[in-house]
């Protein structure tokens, strides 16, 4: 007999059903897709947290997050109860129109705005974008990891 579940899923059929269209449409996000699965696998007790882990290949901690996040949420919307809260700390300042002007500005060159450059630093270019008035501040370490996550790299070898 499986472990029971700490959180004690009993899914309705329109939840279920909910959840199993929601996994089967091509547009789902595979981490909402995954969460989907978990709850459908914790439904009764069938399966095990440990056991959900091991099929869905995860960590252990994200079946229980996951059942106890569908649990305690229960009066949620069901497509809010898979999403990610809000996370602490200070809003973003700088908009997606704005990353956007920085990242065209990032594939421009240097030498068009009057910089003695062939490529990018961190610091040229935030400052580029500050001059430009795109943004009132950004620093060139924010800069750089937010290009990096983007995949995106104009910036030269050695920045600066």
């Amino acid at each position: 007999m499986p472990a029971p579940h700490r959180y004690r899923i009993n899914l309705l059929t329109s939840e279920r059903e909910f959840l199993e269209k929601l996994i089967a449409a091509h547009g789902t996000e595979q981490q909402i897709a995954r969460r989907a699965r978990i709850v459908l696998l914790a439904n009764g007790e069938c399966w095990s947290n440990q056991a959900i882990a091991e099929e869905l290949k995860i960590h252990k901690a994200d079946v229980s997050i996951w059942t106890r996040r569908w649990v305690e949420c229960g009066h949620d919307p069901l497509a809010q109860r898979l999403r990610d809260r809000p996370r602490a700390g200070r809003p973003g300042t700088i908009s997606a129109d704005q990353w956007c002007q920085i990242f065209a500005l990032a594939c421009e060159s240097p030498q068009e705005h009057g910089r003695p450059i062939t490529h990018w630093s961190s610091r040229e270019l935030a400052a580029e974008a500050i001059g430009q008035g795109i943004v009132e501040s950004l620093s060139e370490g924010h800069l750089r990891k937010t290009l990096k996550k983007r995949r995106c790299n104009p910036i030269a070898t050695v920045t600066g």
